[in-house]
């Protein structure tokens, strides 16, 4: 017979340590707890007491309990209440290379069948809003146009002019070395009006209003609203993502056109604080340096950059699941997609108006 003395204080690791190498010490065929002069004890005490029965019931051992604290008493005889049910606990199950290759394979196809499905809800919808059979609501709309525009302008603002500005800086150094400073207004309106100012409110939308719409629909997706209305028999389509695809084609282009025009302000301010220039020779060197053709073809990228960013953030948030977790998850999917959507779209979009001499 093996008898085990349980004292002191449970909550230090060693008299678990110790206790557990006593068990694979083992020599007879009874153990015995002694636990009279235990002192403080938390949930490991139970969790060695469980074990310690577990490992007696697989060797064939007569496991004897002489005493123990009241509470660890009950909490004992809750744990072995009930008996375990076959395939209750979960195993760990490896699979080989080729199965993994192949369920990523499958993920990724399932990802791209929903991508395709969304695309087309959407498609359908836009096309039932310009026959006007779309079901949404109009103040729905209006709250849209408001939080991706208006509410927008500050940070756009401020992110255009700072671009504009550090454009300018680098025009500035590289050019004087040439005498041609002038030339930092070429620079400065061709980058912004072509680039800079389509792709930087762009990613700026992406973070701010994609994040926001994944995070909006997600979270009725987790009260189960969206399931509500779908029981109802409204299209969460029509009603949901119909208004913030709209809003976001509708202002990014505006808000590209503000971002331009703060870009190149940005970089008026840094060049006649340097350069000794005039403001009006400045602003005749950028009239030159641009034509309808650079504006029409930024203000094109920044309609692709509306539909990218409102396509990645409501489908996230549709697509999402069913826990808080799920919520933080979309998000972060969301404004990921959307800023990889713009410069996969942007790589796209310049190869085509070079291979058009645009």
């Amino acid at each position: 017979m093996t008898r085990l003395h349980l004292s002191g204080d449970w909550l230090i690791d060693n008299s678990i340590t110790n206790a557990q190498e006593s068990i694979n010490n083992l020599a007879t065929r009874i153990i015995e707890i002694d636990a009279e002069f235990i002192g403080a004890w938390d949930s490991r005490l139970i969790t060695f007491l469980v074990n310690l029965r577990k490992h007696a019931e697989n060797n064939n051992l007569t496991l004897v309990i002489i005493s123990l604290p009241d509470g660890a008493q009950r909490l004992l005889n809750l744990a072995f209440a009930v008996k375990e049910p076959e395939g209750a606990r979960k195993s760990e199950r490896k699979e080989s290379y080729l199965a993994r290759i192949g369920n990523s394979t499958v993920n990724i196809l399932n990802s791209i069948y929903s991508l395709i499905t969304f695309i087309g809800e959407v498609t359908s919808s836009i096309s039932r809003f310009v026959r006007g059979k779309a079901n949404y609501q109009r103040s729905d709309l209006w709250v849209a146009i408001q939080e991706t525009g208006a509410e927008a302008l500050p940070i756009v603002g401020l992110i255009a002019f700072l671009v504009g500005a550090i454009l300018a800086f680098v025009g500035v150094v590289q050019l004087n070395k040439f005498g041609a400073g002038i030339y930092v207004a070429d620079l400065v309106a061709v980058g912004v009006v072509r680039e800079m100012g389509a792709i930087m409110t762009g990613v700026i939308m992406a973070g701010r209003t994609g994040a926001a719409f994944a995070a909006q629909l997600g979270t009725m997706k987790v009260n189960e609203e969206i399931d509500a209305l779908t029981t109802m028999g409204i299209n969460t389509i029509d009603f949901l993502v119909l208004p913030k695809i709209i809003a976001l084609i509708l202002m990014l282009p505006l808000l590209s056109i503000y971002a331009n025009l703060l870009g190149i302000i940005g970089g008026a301010a840094v060049s006649l604080s340097i350069l000794d220039i005039s403001i009006y020779q400045y602003s005749i060197q950028t009239l030159y340096s641009i034509n309808l053709v650079d504006f029409l073809g930024g203000l094109f990228k920044a309609i692709i950059y509306g539909i990218l960013i409102a396509i990645a953030g409501c489908r996230c948030g549709i697509e999402c699941g069913k826990s808080a977790a799920a919520v933080g998850l979309a998000t972060t999917s969301a404004v990921v997609s959307g800023i990889v959507a713009i410069v996969v779209a942007n790589a796209i979009l310049n190869i085509i108006y070079t291979l058009l001499d645009i």
